[in-house]
Formats: structure tokens, C-alpha cells, sequence
């Protein structure tokens, strides 16, 4: 992807997504936010990661899945847009397609986080980290964000060095 493919509208969306991920890391949770618009580019709904607590299904992007669920037509969901600061992982690719949402617009890679954690010395997670269209291979989907990769880089080098 080039950054050209990139809207300001959704730079600005992918900006509030990193805004939303230091605000969980700053209360204890993974750095992950997330933004989900409206066929008519209004934001509906947003929310941050909530795994500090001990469930690990907290993710913003599930959340946000499930907020879609009980407040969106099922007929307007895939023209919505969710805005995330890192890519679907697995269980919230397969949450927003089950949801039937459209179009994902992710910040920073599996790929790239996967490498960040291995450069760290970090044992990597619980869940394979596939991409999202190996979950949900129809969503259109669009990122990394190149812009914003040292901003959420540093983001998660911060979660990773807090004590467990």
C-alpha cells in the first residue's frame, strides 16, 4: 500500500486510533484503539483496549464489533469503516465479518508488530498472527499507515517493558 491511498479523512481517523492506544496504555492496557465511522463519515462509536483487567478479548476492535451489532442496521454495517492503530488480530477479523462490517483501515501491521516483538526478545502470543483477509479474505482492507509506524512502535516497546 502508499501512503496515497490514504484520505486525510482517514489519516485523521488513523491519528484519533494512536490518540486512543496511548490512552490505554497510560491506563494499563495493550496500546490499541479504534474508530468505527458511518456510511457518512461521522464517527459512531470508539473505544480502546480493556485487557488490563485480565480479558484478553477486551480489544477495541471486537468491541467495536459487538457496539455494531446492537446499534447499526444490519443493511448499514458494510458501508461503515473501523479505523484501528494495529491490525485485526484473528478473533476480531472474524468478529467484524460475522458483524458484516465493510472496510478496515489499520495503522500499524500483524506483520510489523510481530517483528517489533521479536526484535524485543518477546515470545509471541497465544494466537497465530495471520493477517486479516487469511481470517476474512473479502473485507476490503487497507494499511500500514507508514507514517505513523515510529509513534505506535514506541507505543508498544513501552507496553512491553512494563513489569508483568
Amino acid at each position: 500500500m502508499e501512503p496515497t491511498d490514504l484520505s486525510p479523512a482517514d489519516l485523521t481517523h488513523l491519528r484519533r486510533c494512536v490518540d486512543l492506544a496511548r490512552e490505554a496504555l497510560e491506563a494499563g492496557d495493550e496500546p490499541f484503539g479504534s474508530v468505527l465511522v458511518g456510511p457518512d463519515g461521522g464517527v459512531l462509536a470508539e473505544e480502546r483496549n480493556r485487557t488490563g483487567a485480565g480479558d484478553q478479548t477486551r480489544h477495541p476492535e471486537l468491541d467495536l464489533a459487538r457496539w455494531a451489532a446492537a446499534h447499526v442496521a444490519p443493511q448499514l454495517r458494510a458501508d461503515c469503516t473501523v479505523y484501528t492503530s494495529g491490525e485485526h488480530c484473528p478473533m476480531c477479523a472474524a468478529g467484524h465479518a460475522w458483524v458484516g462490517l465493510g472496510r478496515i483501515v489499520y495503522a500499524g501491521s500483524t506483520a510489523q508488530l510481530v517483528e517489533w516483538r521479536r526484535e524485543w526478545g518477546l515470545a509471541p502470543g497465544p494466537v497465530l498472527p495471520l493477517a486479516i483477509n487469511a481470517v476474512a479474505p473479502d473485507l476490503p482492507v487497507v494499511g500500514p499507515a507508514p507514517g505513523l509506524a515510529e509513534e505506535l512502535r514506541e507505543l508498544h516497546r513501552r507496553s512491553a517493558s512494563r513489569p508483568a
